[in-house]
C-alpha cells in the first residue's frame, strides 16, 4: 500500500501529514510493450500514395488527379488541401512530394510539406491527427 505526505513547493500545507492511500487494479494500468530488435520494422518510403488517398477518400474528401499523375484533395469543409505532387517541377525544386495547406476558420493559414522519402503511412498518420483535432 502506498502512502504520500502532501506537500507543495516545500511549504507546509493545511493538509500536511495526511496520508493518502493509493490503490488500483493492475488490470487498469496500460501494459508496457517493449519490442525486441528483431521485431522492429521501421516505415520506409515506398512512393505509394495509397494510404493517404484511401484515408481521404474514406473521409469524403474531393479527390482529383491531373494528366501528369499529381493528385489534389480538399476536405469537405474546404479548410484543408492535400497535394501529392510526384510530377510537379516546383515540388521537385523544394524536394517535396506531399503538400498540406490548412486554412483554419479562426486563424492564420499554415503549410506542411513532406519529402520524397517520407512514408505515406506517416503522412496519413499526420492527416488523421489533423482531422481528429480539427476546429475548422
Amino acid at each position: 500500500m502506498l502512502h504520500a505526505n502532501v506537500r507543495v513547493s516545500g511549504k507546509p500545507q493545511v493538509n500536511e501529514g495526511i496520508h493518502l492511500t493509493v490503490s488500483t487494479s493492475s488490470t487498469l494500468l496500460p501494459a508496457v510493450v517493449r519490442p525486441t530488435a528483431d521485431t522492429l520494422h521501421w516505415l520506409s518510403a515506398d512512393h505509394d500514395a495509397g494510404p493517404v488517398l484511401d484515408l481521404l477518400d474514406a473521409l469524403g474528401w474531393a479527390i482529383g488527379d491531373t494528366p501528369e499523375a499529381n493528385v489534389h484533395a480538399t476536405s469537405p469543409d474546404g479548410c484543408v488541401y492535400v497535394g501529392w505532387l510526384p510530377e510537379d517541377p516546383s515540388a521537385w525544386q523544394r524536394n517535396i512530394v506531399w503538400h498540406v495547406r490548412v486554412q483554419p476558420a479562426d486563424g492564420d493559414a499554415w503549410v506542411q510539406e513532406f519529402g520524397l522519402h517520407t512514408p505515406s503511412e506517416a503522412v496519413a498518420g499526420f492527416l488523421a491527427a489533423l482531422v481528429t483535432n480539427s476546429s475548422c
